[in-house]
């Protein structure tokens, strides 16, 4: 490769740990306790018992009417109801995981009844995966929540009573008539007893208890995951439901994105070509009416005519290199990007490399991905330099154009990048733009490799 712009890769941090980079002085394990985050999740460990066991209740009530309705006609449409409410529960739970956990889950995909009527409803709902799904959270998630509650509670209260002992042991000798903490002992107040009561025997149970308080913390942390897990897995859409959707809003983008570009071949040969043509039609028919009257006007006219024949062949060329160039058939993308790159108003400088060339669909659209960007270089960027690079990595085909011009490209704000963004989405592509004001500007795309 001949650049050094090529992206770092960053990992995605969760939205509720920002905070934690305004002070890297702590080491991140050190700073669990006093997080927000940590709190949080204490918290929605110790909701979820009481809201288990009725998650828990409402689920074995509806399974057991319902079976025991199976006998009559009633049985079935318990179930049923049941079951969406057991949605309508999830969609409590959804919300309290965004609350607490930071996790935002979608909502499982809609029932599609076929048909009107109850029994069309009853039918869409048992077979929607979705709701035997949330049936199943509710009856998973009271073991899980009994055991997170527990020990999340012991561990947390118990090692926070040690770390402030300090401030509370007075109370012992003042109102229960004992040094201290026991630790062991015989309970007649002789023999064999041990209180926490010294300076040392305190400062080593605050000691002791920061150590519980580090350990809970994480272990109420790995706990929450858990419950990120299920809330994710059980309560939200399935992977299929969520690629389906995926794929309906990328048809929907394919599908804009090609009567736009109708339109555009439309737009370019009314305007352009058949207007010449149209002109040379009628040029050419006035020189016929000329040719024996007056030879040299009529030659004038048919050099003229001569004339916009080349503007018109010249602006179809044009028009058919906008579709699908020749050279990036015959010669793959580098003699296709350099042929780009030398109509930009900039030096670019393009290094590809591949070993062999992707499928054909890719190549016109990295083809074009980089046409466009090379364009928005000419008429915004004000840049003296810019490269190009291509080169595969893994699984992906990466297209990399930098510019040393003044910056502050936002695909946010609805520019060409934007829509650029939205054609690579529907292929399953990536565009990152980095682009700090006065610059330079890096815009990385990634697109599926193909062959």
């Amino acid at each position: 490769m001949a650049t050094d712009h090529r992206p770092d890769r960053h990992d995605r941090y969760d939205r509720d740990d920002r905070y934690e980079h305004r002070n890297r002085r702590v080491p991140s394990p050190l700073r669990a306790p006093i997080e927000s985050r940590t709190w949080r999740e204490f918290g929605y460990l110790m909701l979820s018992l009481p809201i288990s066991v009725f998650l828990f209740a409402f689920a074995i009530i509806t399974v057991a009417l319902s079976a025991g309705l199976l006998v009559t006609f009633l049985g079935i449409p318990v179930l049923a109801a049941g079951l969406m409410a057991c949605r309508g529960l999830g969609a409590l739970e959804r919300a309290r995981a965004r609350a607490l956990l930071g996790l935002d889950v979608g909502r499982p995909e809609p029932l599609r009844a076929r048909g009107e009527g109850l029994m069309a409803w009853v039918g869409a709902v048992l077979k929607s995966g979705a709701s035997w799904r949330h049936l199943l959270y509710a009856l998973l998630h009271l073991p899980w929540a009994l055991v997170s509650f527990v020990v999340s509670l012991v561990f947390w209260v118990t090692g926070w009573l040690l770390v402030l002992y300090p401030l509370w042991q007075w109370v012992f000798p003042t109102y229960l008539d004992t040094p201290g903490i026991q630790v062991y002992g015989d309970g007649d107040g002789a023999g064999n007893s041990f209180y926490v009561d010294t300076p040392f025997e305190i400062a080593g149970a605050t000691v002791a208890g920061l150590a519980t308080v580090l350990v809970a913390a994480w272990m109420i942390r790995g706990f929450a995951q858990v419950d990120r897990v299920m809330v994710s897995g059980l309560l939200g859409p399935s992977r299929l439901a969520t690629r389906v959707v995926e794929l309906e809003s990328d048809r929907g983008v394919v599908i804009d994105t090609a009567a736009a570009d109708l339109r555009r071949i439309e737009r370019d040969l009314h305007d352009g070509a058949q207007a010449r043509l149209v002109a040379l039609a009628m040029g050419l028919g006035l020189a016929k009416e000329k040719l024996l009257e007056d030879p040299e006007t009529a030659a004038a006219m048919v050099d003229e005519a001569h004339g916009e024949v080349k503007l018109a062949l010249q602006e179809l060329r044009d028009l058919a290199r906008g579709i699908h160039p020749a050279v990036l058939t015959d010669r793959g993308l580098d003699a296709a990007l350099s042929s780009i790159a030398s109509r930009c108003t900039a030096p670019v400088k393009v290094s590809v490399d591949l070993d062999e060339r992707p499928a054909q669909a890719i190549e016109g659209i990295a083809y074009f991905t980089v046409s466009e960007l090379l364009q928005n270089i000419s008429k915004h960027a004000q840049a003296r330099n810019a490269s190009v690079d291509v080169w595969r990595s893994g699984s992906r085909l990466m297209l990399q154009v930098t510019d040393d011009g003044r910056g502050g490209a936002n695909p946010a704000e609805g520019s060409g990048l934007a829509g650029l963004a939205e054609r690579l989405d529907a292929v399953d592509g990536i565009l990152a733009v980095d682009s700090p004001p006065g610059g330079p500007t890096t815009v990385t795309a990634e697109l599926p490799w193909r062959r």
